[in-house]
């Protein structure tokens, strides 16, 4: 048919009194023409069918995954090889006079093919990596990494592909010609090496996850992406800090989600008491403080104990200092325990303290150790607060002092 067509608009030429050479030309270049614009045709053709029939039964269907099939193009793109396959088969035919045209218009169809090949199959990548990053475990070990390389492998083979078909070889010598090259291609590709490396290590060993909170050097905020080169972190201003994937794994960083997963987050602050407040409680002092119910039942038993025990050892109370005493800093302690211990927002089967640090030149440190049940960080600074409003308020209950230099 093609040949035919050849045939007739030869004729027509050479009844307008075109010469050979003009009439081969021109005969030949109009049917390629005509090819190239049926193969374009086809493709909208086979494109709107595609829409009109597989598309809608994708979308039909409950089932997100095939969604995935039109969101990347990837039958949209299959059909770009329409065109090139048309011509590859009737090349021959279309252009009989000019051989050298002939090597051309293949050797352009064939790399064209080899392009949209490659083409097809990023969408194949995209489709296959979305489809994962809709399950749970995308977040626990990303693929962002494992994605792009293997585009940049896809893109390698591509170049050799067409390096090779230009250069009339096997690929395997093409890589045996570049070898000499390594070096340099070892220098260009050195940050995507190592980032690849980087991060199969974060992948592999569950060191990272998308929507971790992470603290490295400026970085200090929610892993949003990790990828073949960069891990990207927004902090809680709300800015965006890239860090080189390879350094996750060489350098040192802090990652909160064991506090995540946890049943609480820690609460670790100590006030500073001025050591010239804390004494020994008298008779007043402790009857006065016997009023603070928490504190009441712990005071009670404490008598009873001190009592019997300086009775049993015959120790002189008349002097304070004899035997065992309380001091109101003692029960300023007991006092915060149960006030800890009756908190609902504190989750009382983790670590509950109340302990005095080493003193210093400001006074004595008293230290608070809970977990907070809330790990969001707005509520959990709530609950901090909270706590340490309601411990510097009752101190002076206590008769005691918090220090503050003047």
């Amino acid at each position: 048919m093609i040949s035919k067509l050849v045939s007739l608009l030869a004729d027509f030429f050479v009844r307008l009194g075109s010469n050979a050479y003009y009439t081969a030309m021109l005969s030949e270049g109009i049917t390629f023409v005509l090819v190239l614009a049926i193969g374009i045709l086809l493709m909208y053709l086979a494109r709107f069918i595609i829409k009109k029939t597989i598309y809608k039964a994708i979308l039909k269907t409950e089932s997100k995954y095939d969604d995935q099939i039109i969101n990347n193009k990837v039958l949209m793109r299959l059909c770009l090889m329409i065109p090139a396959v048309l011509v590859m088969k009737t090349f021959s035919a279309a252009i009989p006079s000019f051989p050298n045209v002939q090597h051309f218009v293949l050797s352009c169809a064939i790399i064209y093919v080899i392009v949209v090949i490659t083409m097809v199959l990023f969408s194949v990548v995209n489709a296959g990596s979305d489809i994962y990053n809709m399950h749970q475990t995308a977040k626990m070990k990303p693929m962002t990494g494992v994605v792009q390389t293997i585009k940049i492998i896809l893109i390698i083979f591509c170049v050799l592909l067409i390096i090779s078909f230009l250069m009339g070889k096997k690929v395997s010598s093409v890589i045996i010609g570049l070898g000499t090259l390594s070096a340099v291609l070892l220098l260009l590709f050195q940050n995507v090496i190592l980032g690849f490396v980087g991060s199969i290590q974060l992948t592999v060993n569950d060191m990272l996850r998308i929507g971790d909170w992470i603290v490295m050097g400026n970085a200090d905020g929610t892993v949003t992406e990790i990828n073949l080169t960069t891990v990207k972190v927004q902090n809680f201003d709300n800015t965006i800090t890239t860090i080189p994937t390879s350094s996750m794994v060489t350098n040192q960083f802090t990652n909160w989600r064991g506090m995540s997963e946890s049943g609480g987050r820690r609460i670790m602050r100590s006030i500073t008491i001025d050591s010239r407040s804390i004494v020994f409680c008298t008779p007043e002092m402790i009857e006065r403080y016997k009023q603070i119910e928490r504190v009441r039942p712990y005071l009670e038993q404490k008598e009873e104990d001190i009592a019997e025990y300086n009775k049993a050892n015959g120790i002189d109370t008349s002097n304070i200092i004899n035997g065992r005493q309380q001091t109101n800093l003692g029960v300023f302690r007991a006092y915060i325990e149960a006030y800890l211990k009756a908190n609902s927002n504190l989750n009382q089967n983790m670590t509950r303290m109340v302990r005095q640090l080493q003193p210093t030149e400001f006074g004595v440190p008293l230290q608070v150790y809970v977990f907070s049940l809330e790990k969001d960080w707005v509520k959990y600074e709530q609950i901090q607060s909270d706590l340490f409003d309601h411990i510097i308020a009752a101190a002076p209950l206590f008769d005691l002092k918090i220090y503050q230099r003047l």
